[in-house]
C-alpha cells in the first residue's frame, strides 16, 4: 500500500532535520474508518503514513512490516526514526506490542502513541514499557476469560446473556446501515427500538450496539 500523504497542519513548525516520524494507522474491518487515525496522526506532524484493514486476530501485518522496514532503513542511514502510531492496540497488544517493541529496540527506533493507556513517547528499550505492553494484553484476555465464564454460568441457570436478549437480525442490519453512515455509537443507540421482552419501545444502551456491532465485525473477520 503507497503512503499515505497528509498535509502538513498549519500550526506544525518544519520537521528537525535528520528526524523523521513514520505514521502507521490500522482498522479492524473495511466498514471502518481511518479518518479519527489519520486526524490524529496529522495533528501530531506526522505526513506520511502506512495504513491498512485487516483483522486484530490476523498473525501478519504487512504495511506495519514496510513501515518497520522502511524506519531500520532511514536509521540505518543515521536518521533519527519514530513510529508514531494513534494507540497502542493499533499496531497490537500484549505479546505482539512486546514483540514490536524488541523490534524497534534492536533498530533503535523510539515510538509514541497519541492516545491511550500507553500515551507518550516511549523507549521500547526500557523495561517499563515491556511491562506496561504485556499487561495491556493480560488484562484485555482476563476480562474476556471472566466474561465468558460468567456467560457460561448464566447460560447454565437460563438466564439472558447481557443484550443479547435485546438485539435482533433488524436491529443489526439498521445499525450496520447507520454507521455506515458515520453516525456515532451514541446517535445509532437513540435511532434504534428494541421490539421484543421488558425492554420493549425502549433504545438500547450504547455498550449494546458496541457489542452487536463488535461481534459481528469479529464473526465477518472471521
Amino acid at each position: 500500500m503507497a503512503w499515505i500523504e497528509l498535509p502538513r497542519p498549519a500550526t506544525a513548525g518544519a520537521e528537525p532535520a535528520g528526524h523523521v516520524r513514520i505514521g502507521y494507522a490500522r482498522a479492524s474491518t473495511v466498514r471502518q474508518s481511518l479518518d479519527t487515525q489519520l486526524d490524529g496522526l496529522q495533528a501530531a506532524g506526522v505526513t506520511r503514513v502506512l495504513a491498512e484493514k485487516i483483522s486484530t486476530r490476523a498473525t501478519t501485518r504487512p504495511e506495519l512490516d514496510k513501515a518497520v522496514a522502511l524506519a531500520r532503513e532511514l536509521r540505518s542511514a543515521e536518521v533519527a526514526v519514530t513510529l508514531v502510531v494513534h494507540e497502542h492496540k493499533r499496531p497490537g497488544r500484549g505479546l505482539d506490542l512486546a514483540a514490536l517493541a524488541e523490534q524497534l529496540r534492536a533498530a533503535g527506533i523510539a515510538l509514541e502513541f497519541l492516545t491511550g493507556e500507553l500515551q507518550g513517547s516511549h523507549d521500547p528499550s526500557g523495561v517499563m514499557f515491556t511491562v506496561l505492553a504485556a499487561l495491556s494484553g493480560m488484562e484485555r484476555e482476563y476480562i474476556r476469560d471472566r466474561t465468558l465464564e460468567g456467560h457460561e454460568s448464566a447460560r447454565s441457570r437460563g438466564k439472558a446473556i447481557g443484550g443479547a436478549a435485546v438485539t435482533d437480525e433488524s436491529m443489526l442490519s439498521m445499525a450496520l446501515h447507520l454507521r455506515d453512515q458515520h453516525l456515532s455509537l451514541r446517535d445509532i443507540a437513540a435511532r434504534l427500538v428494541i421490539t421484543k421482552g421488558k425492554k420493549k419501545s425502549r433504545h438500547p444502551s450504547v455498550a449494546t450496539v458496541l457489542r452487536m456491532l463488535r461481534d459481528h465485525d469479529d464473526a465477518a473477520a472471521g
